[in-house]
């Protein structure tokens, strides 16, 4: 009983995190760095290229640490949740994930690699070996 007391609590937290993840990424992927380059300017999204990251790297932790992909499903769910939520209209007419490139590129590169990162398989854990197929006869 204990033990699914513990996996629930954890998988649990894995939603928890990814609401928060998704709530401080709405308004950190905003920031962006412009240097004047010859005369242009360049636009660094450099908050959008650090969130990207950070989903990776917490879904792929998220399957790792339940030994299962219920546990990125489960965050990408929260990140996904609240992000889309964000970008929703508030009451008053505010919008904290706008629809510009860098809000784009957030909310559907995000889409993109937490997905491709949750479909992959958790690690063996030290000591066991994969069994090969079994042959067709």
């Amino acid at each position: 009983m204990n033990s699914v007391l513990g996996r629930t609590s954890v998988l649990v937290s894995f939603v928890v995190l990814g609401l928060i993840i998704g709530i401080c990424g709405a308004f950190f992927q905003a920031h962006r760095w412009i240097p004047e380059l010859f005369g242009r300017y360049l636009v660094i999204p450099w908050g959008t290229i650090i969130l990207l990251v950070v989903l990776v790297l917490v879904t792929r932790m998220a399957t790792v640490a339940t030994g299962t992909r219920w546990g990125a499903w489960l965050f990408v769910t929260g990140w996904l949740a609240s992000t889309v939520l964000l970008s929703a209209d508030s009451p008053s007419g505010d919008l904290a994930i706008s629809s510009g490139g860098r809000q784009w590129v957030y909310l559907f590169g995000g889409i993109i690699v937490c997905t491709a990162t949750a479909t992959f398989p958790p690690r063996l854990g030290r000591g066991t070996k994969s069994q090969p197929p079994a042959s067709i006869s």
